[in-house]
């Protein structure tokens, strides 16, 4: 969200205020809440919020003094205080060295982070962040690693049932936090195999698809990154069952990750692990190679 968004629409505060199965013990399951998602409240993000406004009232700042202090608007401070969009780390550290809290902000830093993630999403995220390596098949869409603001925003707006507006912020804030990925060092190593069918087809329509086809090429650029296209027309096909995504950790272990229909699921025993593996290395050997792909992904651009 840029700041003019957040600077829009200030009122008076009372005006903002209103309104796991086992694979013998090694697969686990999560899903998503009961409640509807664009409705399901942020347990950490409330108690943040609760906790920030006693601080704030406390040290005798309204919102919009406060806003000044820590360079937000009193627009964006309202929504902090409510649970409705989670903070920036840097919002954190500052709002607990002008409220004077003594690192009780800071020491929800971490589960502030986490929850930005839907709860089936959550172990994935932090197993994402400290990876070694990854190796992500996707077949429906972009992956999130990979995708522009314009194309995620437009993946969260699609989504049924209907997300509402902080929903979407909430998502999209999370799914581009986690490109903090590409300036790790030492750097991981990053594979990504897509469906054609994927290149093809216009989330958000035809100008943020060429947007997205312009990003993955300039990813694939990375020397860390390597992206290829299973094109359509191949007879064989390896991995017809869904995306996925291998794991290797710096504790030397490698976990699978499957996910469909808001459902998720963490492989660590070895069977299901190495038929994964396999799965992988198969489409890794017919797809096109990086530098095939980079040439596919440009003609596709020629064509838009």
């Amino acid at each position: 969200m840029t700041q003019d968004e957040m600077d829009a629409g200030v009122g008076t505060e009372d005006e903002m205020d209103a309104g796991v199965g086992t694979e013998e013990g090694a697969e686990r399951t999560s899903g998503a809440s009961a409640q509807p998602e664009g409705k399901a409240e942020n347990g950490v993000a409330v108690a943040f919020g609760r906790q920030l406004k006693l601080l704030r009232v406390r040290a005798g700042l309204d919102r919009v003094e406060f806003g000044k202090r820590v360079g937000y608007a009193a627009q964006s401070v309202a929504s902090f205080e409510q649970g409705r969009r989670i903070p920036q780390p840097e919002f954190v550290d500052k709002a607990d060295r002008v409220l004077e809290a003594g690192g009780l902000l800071v020491a929800l830093k971490e589960e502030l982070a986490r929850s930005q993630y839907p709860a089936f999403f959550r172990d994935m995220a932090g197993l994402e962040a400290g990876a070694i390596a990854l190796s992500v098949y996707g077949v429906y869409a972009i992956p999130g690693l990979l995708q522009t603001t314009e194309y995620a925003r437009a993946v969260f707006q699609m989504r049924r049932p209907l997300l509402d507006d902080d929903a979407i912020e909430r998502g999209l804030s999370g799914r581009l936090a986690r490109q903090a990925i590409y300036d790790r060092q030492p750097a991981p190593l990053l594979s990504f195999i897509i469906d054609e069918e994927v290149l093809r087809r216009p989330i958000g329509g035809q100008t943020v698809l060429f947007g997205q086809l312009e990003q993955l090429l300039l990813i694939g650029r990375k020397r860390n990154v390597e992206v290829q296209v299973m094109p359509t027309d191949r007879e064989d096909h390896g991995a017809l069952g869904g995306p996925f995504t291998l794991i290797d950790t710096v504790q030397g272990q490698r976990i699978a990750y499957t996910e469909a229909q808001g459902d998720s699921r963490m492989y660590t025993g070895q069977a299901k692990v190495r038929q994964l593996e396999a799965r992988y290395g198969i489409i890794r050997s017919q797809a096109l190679t990086p530098r095939e792909s980079s040439e596919f992904v440009q003609k596709l651009l020629g064509e838009k």
